[in-house]
C-alpha cells in the first residue's frame, strides 16, 4: 500500500523558515519523480517545487530561491526547505509521487506564516 507522509508543517513568522519532510512507504521510492504542491483556500492546487528528469529541480517563480527541494532515496524521503516565508505562502502543503500513469498524494500539512 503507497502511503506519503508529510511532516513539518506549521505557524511561523513572516521571515521564518520551516523545512516539511515527506516519507513515502509502499513504492520504490528512487523510480518516482518527487514533488511539492500547495492549496490555498479559494485557489487551485500548485506545483511548488519538483524533481524533473535527470534530477533537475524546478521551482514555482513565487518560491525561486527561497525554497529548496532535495530527496534522500536511503530514507524514502523528499524536503522542502522554505526560507524567508512570507503571508502568501499559507497553504497545506502536499507531498507527491509519480511513475508512469501513477500518481499518489500525501494527505497535507498545514503551514501559516502570521505575525
Amino acid at each position: 500500500q503507497v502511503q506519503l507522509v508529510e511532516s513539518g508543517g506549521g505557524l511561523v513568522q513572516p521571515g521564518g523558515s520551516l523545512r516539511l519532510s515527506c516519507v513515502a512507504s509502499g513504492i520504490n521510492f528512487s523510480l518516482y519523480t518527487m514533488g511539492w504542491y500547495r492549496q490555498a483556500p479559494g485557489k487551485q492546487r500548485e506545483l511548488v517545487a519538483g524533481f524533473g528528469s535527470g534530477g533537475t529541480t524546478n521551482y514555482a517563480n513565487s518560491v525561486q530561491g527561497r525554497f529548496t527541494i532535495s530527496r534522500d532515496n536511503a530514507k524514502n524521503t523528499v524536503y522542502l526547505q522554505m526560507n524567508s516565508l512570507k503571508p502568501e505562502d499559507t497553504a497545506v502543503y502536499y507531498c507527491n509521487a509519480k511513475l508512469g500513469y501513477i500518481n499518489r498524494w500525501g494527505q497535507g500539512t498545514q503551514v501559516t506564516v502570521s505575525s
